[in-house]
């Protein structure tokens, strides 16, 4: 009852927000007799009304009350909710909403109590670039129950070609709602010199950026179609990422799905990620990073990496991932960097991973070279040491499923191989290993590589 309590508050909050005027008036009395809030289940009738179902997506209100113990007029007293209309936001798909989301968010980030910003449902806003920037003086929760919508006029990134929607430097903040985010990236797409080999090549927008952001949580949202990457994370500390649905067409360039850079304590779960590039992508700087629950296809797999462009040097160590599905990617799991870098990729664990047709389902490519000119032969490398695969099965769309090609220089240390059985599809695979010293291999391993290099 006391759930339904708070469910059914929060409707009421909501409905207020979305009918009532600039002085946010609203008057329960009013409605007292309707259907929508004396039905006998209030949760049914928020996912009417919303198209926000509360068990999957629960409510920011019912988190207070449970954390706090408080009762739903406590609840009120403590939470500010701010509607992107107030400020003048249309949602109508065509007016440029980018100044009312500006004011809306000053007003959320000087509040002195917690925030709820809503972004309503079936409301389409319209944005050119912006940034979300803190710190703020306390917690907030965007909760987009409709769509953002990039405007598709590359003029308008004209200052800056990074990124689309930036939160800086925000703590404490959670970004869910189960609405969409749209990155209108065809325009950018055919304007790639990946595509269009006779244009020079220039970064685009990623759709989704958290920069220097602490305690953040991004859940239950739909990305699609990014100007270039979907969702970065980039000096972000305890991050929760989780119920994320992140798509693209195949063909498209450079549209990872998750890029993590420079972050520590960083959890990955639950998602779906389809995408031109990377499902994930784990740069440098990157630590404690754990991807669960993945399901990958199309795209190019799951990546550490690229790491030691230009002879930089990059540290990427303690990534666990875990019970990925793979499907139809060019990659599976993959660890890349580039001759002439220096760090060290290290403690990375992949476990429990199914693969169904997927090209190259393991591999590790210490030449890794992605430019138009052929890339000089280097000594120096990004150490590869301490990679744990266990339990990977699947079938794989080349003869060759297994890759180590690896440093002479510094060759990949510490390679566990533990229950793995990957397959041809219609052939034999095998195993291509150069430079790779093993240090267990336990159970079942085919394909293997040749002549293995074993070391107790």
């Amino acid at each position: 009852m006391a759930v339904q309590r708070i469910l059914l508050f929060s409707t009421i909050i909501f409905l207020a927000l979305s009918n009532s005027s600039c002085n946010g008036s609203f008057n329960i009395e009013d409605h007292e007799n309707d259907d929508f809030f004396m039905s006998a289940d209030p949760k049914m009738n928020v996912e009417q009304e919303f198209g926000h179902d509360f068990q999957v997506y629960p409510s920011y209100l019912s988190t207070i009350a449970e954390d706090d113990n408080m009762n739903i007029e406590e609840v009120a007293n403590r939470v500010a909710f701010i509607d992107v209309s107030r400020f003048g936001a249309k949602g109508d798909g065509v007016t440029d909403d980018t100044t009312a989301f500006e004011k809306a968010w000053k007003e959320a980030c000087s509040s002195n109590t917690p925030v709820l910003f809503v972004v309503l449902h079936n409301m389409n806003y319209l944005l050119k670039q912006i940034t979300f920037s803190g710190p703020c003086k306390s917690s907030i929760s965007m909760q987009i129950f409709g769509s953002l919508e990039a405007s598709d006029n590359i003029s308008d990134y004209s200052k800056d070609r990074s990124h689309w929607i930036l939160f800086n430097n925000v703590q404490n903040l959670v970004v869910g709602g189960g609405g969409v985010i749209n990155g209108n990236g065809k325009i950018w797409w055919q304007n790639s010199c990946k595509i269009n080999k006779s244009l020079p090549c220039k970064n685009a927008p990623t759709a989704l950026t958290f920069y220097n952001c602490k305690n953040l949580k991004v859940k239950n949202l739909k990305i699609k179609d990014a100007q270039q990457i979907h969702v970065s994370f980039e000096r972000c500390t305890n991050v929760e990422a989780s119920n994320l649905m992140v798509t693209a067409p195949e063909n498209s360039p450079n549209t990872d799905g998750i890029h993590v850079a420079n972050t520590q304590n960083i959890q990955i779960s639950d998602s779906t990620i389809g995408t031109g590039d990377d499902c994930i992508s784990i740069a440098s700087g990157s630590q404690k990073v754990q991807a669960t629950d993945i399901t990958c296809g199309p795209g190019h797999g799951i990546s550490i990496g690229s790491l030691g462009s230009r002879n930089s040097e990059a540290h990427v160590s303690d990534v666990i991932v875990s019970r990925a599905k793979l499907s139809g990617t060019t990659n599976g799991l993959r660890i890349k960097t580039w001759q002439g870098g220096s760090g060290n990729a290290s403690n990375i664990i992949f476990q429990n991973v199914e693969m169904q047709g997927v090209k190259n389902p393991i591999i590790i490519d210490q030449n890794y070279c992605d430019q138009h000119d052929p890339c000089k032969q280097q000594s120096s490398a990004v150490q590869v040491k301490n990679i744990v695969y266990e339990n990977i099965i699947g079938s794989s769309a080349t003869n060759v499923a297994i890759n180590f090609n690896c440093s002479k220089s510094f060759p990949c240390e510490g390679i566990v191989m533990q229950n793995i059985n990957l397959v041809e599809e219609g052939g034999t695979a095998t195993a291509v290993c150069s430079n790779v010293e093993f240090s267990n291999i336990i159970g079942t391993v085919s394909p293997h590589c040749p002549g293995e290099s074993f070391q107790e």
